[in-house]
């Protein structure tokens, strides 16, 4: 009878024992940082082509630290900036919120003239508006929040943002490391591969970079796209608050089907402004647009490179989404990218067509 097992000496069976346990620890210990540590090497492979570009421009020796942290912040300020402008733009919107409430806590608020004239909608949130912010009793209560809710939402406040830093930091740390040891990581991390998975599993793993590439040019540059295009028409048909609504637009965007959502408010408003051919002229610019985005350059950017059909391109999106939050969104497909290969290759007739051409002995 063969044996099932490998024949292990003690000294090899304690070691793969003591090999599992540090494996299991050193993930327990990074459990916290997954989330950013994901991101990082997210973007490390996403702009792995153009930092290697980026280095053959600088002399050798700016290579090793210079070129990763000059890169390092480049990305960071792509990110910075627009947050900065978005904070900015909320900050405005809440003064003016404030504003808004203590005027409504001495004797309500006027339903505004344009709100009875939103389709569909417009009568039955005009009805609302006189029935609980018109009288002085409804807007008080609406308006005022006790002390205690003021607290507990600052302290909640407070924990996010320490926890969104220290996520930003360690993102920002890990990325300028892949950088800058990123060629020895990566051979190391095919040796690994081939090692355990063979040839086939190599392939596997490159088809899934190269998912990873199309994903971030599907998701991201479509969506900061869409909204550059829709934030344009705010600005140009006369939407208030057009930076804002277009970088929403942007955020949304990232989401098939999601920058419908901010394209109706905007053209709703335009509507009960009276502008109706601006409205309607918004909705068909910003439709095209987003069909555009979201029929024709997200499936070839995401399921171009990876061979991916649009149906599975469209599934790993919103399945890693719901699954994994914002990080799903690369995530998703490129889980899909792995289970549709192992499909392809587990389904394909090869044995019965090599079992069809055996010739027939007689």
């Amino acid at each position: 009878m063969q044996r099932i097992l490998p024949n292990w000496s003690p000294q090899q069976a304690a070691r793969i024992v003591l090999g599992g346990l540090i494996i299991i620890a050193g993930l327990y210990v990074l459990s916290e940082f997954f989330a950013p540590m994901g991101w990082a090497i997210i973007l490390a492979i996403a702009t792995w082509p153009m930092y290697q570009r980026f280095c053959l421009r600088l002399p050798v020796k700016a290579r090793r630290d210079v070129a990763p942290l000059i890169f390092t912040s480049g990305i960071t300020l792509l990110f910075v900036v627009p947050l900065f402008i978005g904070v900015i733009e909320v900050g405005r919107e809440v003064n003016g919120l404030v504003a808004w409430l203590r005027d409504a806590d001495h004797g309500g608020v006027v339903v505004p003239n344009y709100l009875e004239k939103v389709p569909m909608i417009g009568t039955m949130i005009a009805d609302w508006w006189r029935a609980n912010m018109v009288s002085e009793d409804g807007a008080s209560n609406f308006a005022k929040l006790d002390t205690a809710t003021i607290a507990m939402v600052t302290r909640r406040t407070a924990v996010l943002i320490a926890r969104s830093f220290t996520f930003f930091v360690v993102t920002v740390l890990t990325l300028f490391f892949l950088f800058r040891d990123g060629d020895s990581f990566g051979r190391r991390v095919q040796v690994l591969v081939r090692r355990a998975l063979g040839r086939k599993g190599l392939e596997l793993s490159q088809l899934m970079v190269l998912a990873v590439r199309g994903v971030s040019d599907g998701v991201v540059l479509v969506g900061i796209g869409v909204g550059t295009l829709l934030g344009l028409a705010y600005a140009l048909t006369g939407v208030p608050h057009a930076i804002l609504l277009g970088f929403i637009s942007a955020i949304l965007a990232m989401i098939p089907f999601g920058a419908p959502a901010a394209l109706v408010l905007a053209s709703l408003f335009l509507a009960a402004q009276g502008s109706m051919p601006l409205a309607i002229g918004l909705m068909v610019f910003g439709s095209v647009v987003i069909f555009a985005a979201d029929h024709v350059l997200r499936p070839v950017l995401i399921g171009g490179s990876a061979k991916l059909p649009f149906l599975w391109v469209f599934l790993g999106i919103f399945g890693g989404l719901a699954t994994f939050g914002i990080l799903g969104l690369f995530l998703g497909p490129v889980v899909m990218v792995a289970l549709i290969s192992l499909w392809r290759e587990w389904s394909a007739p090869r044995t019965f067509h090599a079992t069809l051409k055996r010739p027939v002995r007689r």
